[in-house]
């Protein structure tokens, strides 16, 4: 206790320090009080920035002075301080039986240490994980931060985990507890995991008594008998560079990797991104649906509501299916975050309905528009005014979108976690709702630059957060690069994965993003490409997919997702998958959206289906989409970044079905291996002979040049033959 050290020193002392195993200050004996964030957090020492060992620490980025220099916490004494100074503001707020309940943030704390002690009860060891598996609720959050403050590490799995992949995520992480939302999710794991010491089912009553398995109202119950003094040593020992919590990647390209996050990481990235965008204390609102799993959704609706004492309210589990509009008009959040995805359906269902009004309210709309995406670009170039009629298009029209999105009092729009299309972000523009992108990773605790009001660029995902630092590695002539970041958010390592740390992280302590991009003169990132995505073609261009795939996606309106093919092939060829309907459990139907139903009208089609369209490889849709292609096409720099052959897929891509992660970006790997029969039909691949890297036809063409030369010098045969033929090669 500092107490003790400065009374041993003769210093005056400072206020009670409320440790309760002090005996140096006036604590009162008997009664459980938290540690104070009057203790400062004890750093460990550390050599390294990294490890790959779950219980070792590791060097912080601390910076001299200013941002990055801040006194390092743990997730506990950022939690406390919050609740000294905004105890009884609303931390937490759900439905139930169709009412809003709350709660505040000492209750949170008094709820997660609840859990903290039922963990420990449960046998719960320092540094082992503890597994989440559900939709996104007042449970998650207690259990995630209940089993931090227990010593383990909290791990989020994803609901559309396969039971194998749950198994891999709860034994690499050594997992003594899981706890899952219902009775389905119970039997993806009693499927396969038989050696967890405990289960708990935060949802409905077990639908059968087992062994180790508990209800939530159970599970608290547990540790009503172990002392405080003992959760509080606990939380007393951790240290601001140890590991707390681990997110595991998608895992596209092999097993998923947990990265490793320490407490300063998660505290840190909190306040520095927070403070950056300009956070208001106890007056932030945000909706949670996202997954908890994914690092972006964590620092949104757990961690930064924390730090800037927020307020997450709960979205249903169907939120993306339909009931998140009904969420976001109740709870009227001031900022949301949203991944591109959300960001398109919101936009194709205002087109939707756009296209069924009156001939005069469209025109009204489209006046409304140009004027909003004027005004909205005057704002992000700093211009103070406004064009004519501004004022009455934000009455007639911008107001009444923003409250029919349940946007009215949202300061902040956030998009992230995937790329977005130039057009998505205009089409809001038009409507003065500008979004503002995001960027980073999950070794980066989320964002490591961010877009807000008084900082933005189209296109662009804005500056580095207070306190970071970018380098762009090995930039070529235009300056683009390889992102690299630096700052207290990056991460400690892969567990039990040092080769694959040492890859991410250079020597200097650099995190090495493997993103492509450059900066303005600004000092605005764009992000222009990833390294491994790269499409290298038989000619040995360097290709960029993603621009390519949303000037298709912006010039044909039909068209849901693209995926450029042609790495290692003498051209580029592109899927392409229609607008669809998307069924309760979230698959893609066969019925075309209103959108693609219009669209075909507008080109005299009145198909309604997708197989139709292909099965009859409709003329006018066909046609259509080639005119579209032909105008991405002109504005290739190059004829090797042309695209000249496209196939329409029978099915949109969809998370159920491998080919989205469950953010919704593309998992190119696996929409390759699904759809390998259809690229070697539409480009084979040019055969090289590994030796030596040099295509076969070139060896033949050599053996007829030896086999012309031989004869001529022989004068036996007669040359035409070999000469035809060696010239024609």
């Amino acid at each position: 206790c500092l107490c003790e050290l400065e009374a041993s020193e003769g210093a005056a002392l400072r206020s009670p320090c409320n440790f309760m195993a002090c005996s140096f200050c006036s604590a009162p004996t008997g009664e459980a009080v938290p540690t104070s964030r009057q203790h400062e957090a004890s750093v460990k020492p550390a050599e390294r920035f990294w490890t790959s060992v779950r219980d070792q620490p590791v060097k912080l980025r601390l910076s001299e002075s200013g941002p990055g220099s801040e006194m390092p916490l743990t997730v506990h004494q950022m939690f406390q301080e919050t609740v000294d100074q905004y105890g009884d503001n609303p931390a937490l707020c759900w439905k139930a039986a169709g009412q809003w309940q709350s709660m505040t943030f000492k209750e949170y704390m008094q709820q997660c240490r609840m859990a903290a002690k039922s963990f420990l009860q449960l046998g719960l060891e320092r540094f082992h994980g503890v597994c989440i598996l559900g939709f996104n609720s007042p449970e998650w959050f207690i259990a995630d931060i209940g089993c931090i403050l227990a010593g383990g590490l909290a791990v989020g799995i994803y609901t559309t985990n396969s039971p194998e992949a749950c198994h891999y995520v709860a034994d690499n992480c050594q997992a003594n507890v899981l706890v899952v939302e219902n009775h389905k999710q119970l039997l993806k794991i009693l499927k396969l995991i038989c050696d967890l010491s405990s289960i708990v089912q935060y949802k409905d009553e077990l639908e059968q008594k087992m062994d180790n398995v508990y209800t939530w109202a159970d599970f608290m119950k547990l540790g009503q008998d172990v002392p405080d003094r003992r959760l509080d040593a606990v939380i007393k020992s951790q240290s601001a560079n140890e590991c707390c919590t681990l997110i595991y990647t998608s895992g596209t390209t092999g097993n998923p990797k947990g990265v490793m996050l320490s407490h300063d990481n998660i505290t840190w990235i909190s306040n520095a991104a927070g403070s950056t965008i300009n956070l208001r204390m106890a007056e932030e609102s945000v909706v949670s649906y996202l997954p908890l799993s994914h690092v972006a959704a964590q620092v949104n609706d757990m961690w930064t509501c924390m730090r800037f004492a927020g307020t997450t309210s709960f979205a249903q589990p169907d939120a993306l299916k339909g009931s998140l509009g009904e969420t976001l008009r109740e709870v009227r959040p001031t900022s949301f975050l949203g991944v591109p995805r959300v960001w398109e359906k919101m936009q194709e269902t205002m087109k939707s309905i756009g296209a069924k009004s009156s001939f005069m309210r469209k025109r009204i709309a489209d006046w409304a528009k140009a004027i909003g995406l004027q005004a909205s670009y005057n704002a992000m170039n700093g211009i103070d005014t406004v064009p004519w009629g501004f004022m009455v298009a934000n009455n007639l029209v911008f107001r009444k979108v923003r409250a029919a999105l349940g946007l009215d009092r949202c300061r902040s729009c956030f998009t992230g976690a995937a790329p977005i299309t130039k057009d998505t972000l205009e089409y809001f523009m038009s409507l003065y709702i500008p979004l503002f992108e995001l960027y980073g990773m999950s070794e980066s605790t989320g964002p490591h630059t961010v877009s807000w009001e008084q900082g933005h660029r189209i296109m662009s995902c804005g500056k580095v957060v207070n306190g970071g630092k970018t380098k762009l590695d090995k930039p070529d002539n235009d300056g683009n690069g390889e992102i690299c970041f630096y700052g207290r958010h990056v991460f400690m390592g892969y567990l039990n994965m040092p080769d694959k740390t040492e890859d991410a992280l250079d020597s200097d302590g650099w995190l090495h993003s493997g993103d492509l991009g450059k900066h303005d003169c600004d000092g605005f990132l764009f992000i222009t490409g990833r390294i491994k995505e790269l499409i290298i073609t038989a000619g040995g261009e360097n290709v960029a997919p993603v621009p390519i795939e949303d000037s298709v996606k912006e010039e044909v309106s039909i068209i849901s997702n693209a995926m450029l093919v042609g790495d290692k092939r003498k051209f580029l060829s592109m899927f392409l998958t229609l607008k669809c309907v998307v069924d309760d459990s979230g698959d893609p139907t066969d019925e075309l959206t209103p959108l693609a139903i219009e669209f075909c009208q507008q080109h005299g089609v009145t198909t309604t289906k997708v197989s139709d369209i292909i099965g009859n490889k409709e003329p006018a849709i066909y046609k259509a989409i080639q005119e579209g292609v032909d105008r991405v096409n002109t504005k290739a720099t190059s004829n090797a970044q042309k695209i000249q052959k496209w196939k329409i897929l029978p099915q949109d891509f969809s998370i159920s079905g491998g080919e989205l992660g469950p953010t919704m970006k593309l998992k190119r790997p696996v929409v390759a291996k699904m759809y390998q029969e259809e690229i070697e039909q539409q480009i084979p691949a040019v055969v090289f002979l590994p030796a030596l890297h040099i295509p076969v036809i070139m060896y033949i063409a050599l053996v007829l040049h030896i086999l012309y030369v031989i004869p001529v010098i022989s004068k036996s045969v007669s040359t035409t033959f070999f000469q035809t033929f060696a010239i024609v090669i």
